[in-house]
């Protein structure tokens, strides 16, 4: 594996939404780092006998992420659930920026750096469909021709169940929906 196969990876089955913001997880990218490049290491910057620099009071964490022998340094504030900086953190808090700031470290090497640009997918993915396009004639029609909001509703909600998750088809399906609610 590559950087440019790393940076066109889809990585979303195996993030989480906290707040705003998008975490992948760190055990998942790590073993897919050492898929990538079996040598691969991380290193926490220690400051003197700190794994962390103090920084009036909070905390800043470095680490260093090694993959096809290019070293690659992140840094990353510890921080509370609203992404504020956490004054006097405990080991828990700083393990989890250290464990945070490995994975944005990889995201360097190209692992999920799309979610570091506010991307919902990696560049030059195209999500391959397991649906069918025929099957989704007769669930668009239904869509088309509903003549109450009660039948409209009926036909959307069968017509996004078939779409079992496919984004694309979803999209569609939302479309016709719209575009049939403003005949109503």
């Amino acid at each position: 594996m590559t950087v440019a196969n790393l940076l066109t990876l889809n990585v979303n089955e195996h993030t989480e939404k906290k707040a705003n913001l998008t975490y992948l997880s760190w055990a998942w990218a790590w073993a897919e780092a050492l898929k990538a490049d079996p040598k691969a290491t991380f290193v926490v910057n220690m400051f003197g006998e700190k794994c962390f620099m103090d920084i009036n009071g909070t905390a800043m964490v470095w680490v260093t992420v090694t993959m096809f022998d290019k070293p690659m340094t992140c840094q990353l504030p510890v921080m509370d659930h609203r992404n504020k900086a956490i004054l006097n953190p405990d080991a828990f808090q700083v393990n989890t920026a250290i464990m945070r700031c490995m994975t944005k470290a990889l995201s360097l090497h190209g692992l999920g750096l799309y979610i570091y640009a506010g991307e919902d997918l990696p560049a030059f993915v195209e999500p391959e469909s397991t649906i069918e396009p025929d099957t989704m004639i007769d669930l668009f029609l239904a869509i088309d021709n509903a003549t109450t909001q009660d039948e409209l509703k009926i036909a959307y909600k069968v017509a996004y169940a078939a779409c079992d998750g496919d984004k694309a088809w979803q999209m569609k399906v939302i479309a016709a929906k719209d575009k049939a609610k403003a005949k109503l």
